[in-house]
């Protein structure tokens, strides 16, 4: 969504920006200045005001922001006290020093730690006991210390992470804006010295057999799309192997599990297409393995000289099939795993000896395991209503768990259990408890968790679950969070979250809904939650608010609504449809400027949403987006309370879409409700990189929400 561009508007805008200050230490809501910009589009002549906020080098820009966030800490001077109270909980709740669990990878066992006081976890190995059991009396070797790499800088993220495959050296990327442009690094690990090599907006990266040679995946410096293929010899200068033309395709570049290829894929919302190249030969040209071909989505993976897809080929929640790498089209599959209508497949593993699939059962997930010696499948079983389970097939830092594992790697968690790690004996089906994050002060027994169903406007049944500490009473008056996100068929899970915990202690109830959108009951579920569709993802949520109003969950006036980035726009959009269903409302880096981001094809990833959103240089779906966009929708009407929090390097939804969106929206409204914009001026899509600035982001942010409901303590 969201880059700017070099824009030809006057330079001129000291005078764009209008504050009025008070004498008093509370100051006046910043007023930015209307400066007349036009556009005709499908005959429509369209008109911004606030235009003008794009243009991220002008000083008045800047001072604008500048004066939102001096606002916002006048209003909220007062909850200080609070949010710091809050932080301390949520920082109590942590081990300041913390070790991840050792996972073997290739001879070595790869682990991160974080001491007390440090912002950033770093990676460590230490080399396997000669009976490939973990040796904690090796040498340990550090690889990246990324407080060290963070320090002076306000921001800083790794991304990229391979170590090649003889163990010696380290590719990753990292960046130190917020922007999401990684640049990439090779550290040899013996001498501990970074290489020559290295390359900009570095997106995916593999590495070939001959320890000499990685190709790497470049995104386009202005749209970030993914779209160049290079091959990078150590010491040399790249090659460029691949453009990808198509402006709705992404590339990116993987090692297939069993290391001996390399894995091209393209993809776009519906189609995919893989291309392979044996690692051994770097010099080689990527093949096709099934040509693109519209609608097809598969995923592909080697075993044994087979191809196991994973395809939507008269499969709308996939199949598993397999076929000869010789011969992979249609005629020569044979299948695997088969159908079904309602379960979801999401993806799949492949060992030596085994096949794990994770699937998704009626918004529940599901792990199960195929043998491939006894020819039999073991079903990975839980007892719990709400929870998440995810097959962890990477030790921590990317590096691929070894293809010959015969202990499958699973991560489980519920909202009121935290994360687990669990190892399970593919053949026998025994588990062991590997790790299991501590939580100091935190009693499970003290809260409960249950999965509902609410029946939408048109009848479709959604799902949803609670979190509450036990004994909450069901008389309407309990403070309410709803949290949903219902957008590119990403399902969201029932995780643990300690920062929730400083309001469910306060008697607050945290819902997380599974509206439409994503893809939580299915493939079809995306598909009635986009394009032509994309309004059953508001309405699901307002009759999800409705449906816990009716059954005196909360009343509107304990009603909180919250979403970020595509679940921004649901805020912004339920916001203009149902004001007085919510006393307050987050949207966290929102997507609320819908019309002007998406006629703007120069944009980050623009063009390759319109398979999401729809197009709107086509009349139909421009006159529906327009229907529902946030920025173009607001109206002189009362709005409840609301925070808007964004980052100014943001990528993906840039800064200018929320700030645009306070800017009108404080111009109509009509009530004296609390509008806030906060902007972390050093920060991107994600927020603060650092641990203790994340918390106290969260911690503001709760104890903004706890004051509306009243609660000071």
């Amino acid at each position: 969504m969201k880059i700017v561009k070099a824009s030809t508007l006057a330079p001129a805008l000291a005078s764009s920006l209008a504050i009025m200050a008070a004498p008093a230490l509370a100051l006046e809501a910043p007023v930015a200045a209307k400066r007349a910009w036009q556009e005709t589009r499908h005959g429509e002549v369209v008109t911004d005001d606030y235009y003008w906020l794009r243009e991220k080098s002008t000083p008045a820009v800047i001072d604008y922001l500048k004066a939102e966030n001096a606002y916002t800490e006048s209003m909220t001077a007062n909850i200080k006290p609070l949010a710091d109270k809050v932080f301390a909980e949520m920082k109590g709740r942590m081990l300041e020093a913390e070790q991840s669990a050792p996972l073997r990878s290739k001879g070595y066992y790869y682990y991160s730690r974080i001491e007390a006081g440090q912002q950033y976890r770093s990676n460590y190995r230490r080399r396997a006991g000669a009976d490939n059991a973990y040796d904690p009396k090796a040498p340990e070797e550090l690889l990246l210390d990324r407080n060290k790499l963070a320090k002076g800088k306000k921001f800083f993220a790794v991304e990229g992470f391979a170590v090649s495959p003889d163990s010696r050296l380290l590719a990753y990327t990292s960046d130190t804006t917020g922007f999401r442009q990684y640049q990439l690094h090779i550290k040899d690990l013996k001498t501990g010295k970074l290489l020559s090599t290295t390359m900009p907006r570095i997106t995916s990266l593999a590495w070939a057999s001959d320890n000499k040679t990685l190709f790497v995946v470049q995104e386009d410096a202005t749209t970030k799309r993914s779209d160049r293929l290079f091959r990078l010899p150590l010491g040399g200068k790249p090659t460029q192997l691949l453009h990808e033309a198509d402006e709705l395709y992404n590339i990116g570049v993987e090692t297939s599990s069993d290391g001996k290829y390399l894995l091209l894929g393209a993809h776009s919302t519906d189609t995919n297409e893989t291309r392979l190249l044996p690692a051994d030969q770097p010099k080689g040209e990527f093949k096709v393995l099934l040509p693109r071909e519209k609608g097809h989505r598969y995923f592909a993976d080697m075993r044994d000289g087979q191809a196991y897809l994973m395809t939507n080929k008269e499969a709308k929640n996939f199949r598993i099939v397999s076929a000869p790498l010789a011969t992979p089209q249609p005629q020569h599959w044979t299948e695997v795993v088969a159908h079904d209508k309602d379960v979801l497949l999401q993806g799949f593993s492949l060992y030596q000896g085994f096949l794990v699939v994770q699937e998704k059962s009626r918004a529940l997930p599901r792990t199960r395991i195929y043998d491939f010696a006894a020819r039999n499948w073991k079903t990975v079983q839980f007892p719990d209503q709400v929870y998440a389970a995810a097959t962890l097939g990477s030790a921590p830092g990317s590096v691929p768990a070894d293809f010959d594992a015969r202990e499958l790697v699973l991560n489980y968690e519920s909202p009121v259990a935290p994360p687990t790690l669990l190892g399970i004996d593919m053949s026998s089906g025994q588990r062991r408890e590997i790790w299991r994050k501590v939580v100091p002060g935190y009693e499970a027994g003290k809260y409960e968790t249950r999965m509902l169903w609410a029946t939408a406007r048109d009848g479709v049944q959604v799902p949803l679950w609670t979190l509450a500490k036990k004994g909450v009473a069901r008389d309407g008056k309990a403070p309410l969070l709803l949290y949903a996100y219902g957008s590119y068929g990403m399902g969201m899970n029932a995780t643990f979250s300690a920062r929730n915990l400083s309001l469910v202690d306060r008697g607050a109830v945290y819902v997380m809904a599974y509206i439409r959108g994503g893809n939580e009951l299915g493939e079809a579920w995306h598909d009635d939650g986009m394009l032509m569709k994309k309004k059953n993802t508001f309405t699901d949520f307002i009759d999800v608010a409705d449906y816990l109003v009716k059954e005196k969950w909360t009343s509107p006036d304990r009603l909180i609504a919250e979403g970020g980035s595509a679940g921004g726009l649901l805020m912004g959009a339920v916001t203009n449809m149902r004001p007085e269903l919510f006393r307050g409302v987050h949207a966290a880096v929102p997507f609320v400027d819908v019309m002007n981001t998406m006629m703007d094809a120069s944009l980050p990833l623009t063009t390759g949403e319109y398979l999401e959103w729809g197009n709107p240089n086509e009349k139909p779906a421009y006159d529906y987006m327009r229907s529902y966009s946030p920025y173009d929708n607001i109206e002189r009407k009362a709005y409840p309370a609301m925070l808007v929090t964004t980052g100014l390097n943001d990528s993906q939804v840039m800064y200018w879409e929320p700030a645009k969106y306070v800017a009108k929206l404080r111009a109509h409204k009509t009530d004296k409700q609390p509008l806030l914009l906060k902007v972390n001026m050093g920060a991107g899509h994600g927020g603060a990189s650092g641990r203790y600035d994340a918390l106290h982001e969260q911690a503001f942010q709760r104890a903004w929400m706890l004051s509306l409901w009243g609660i000071t303590e």
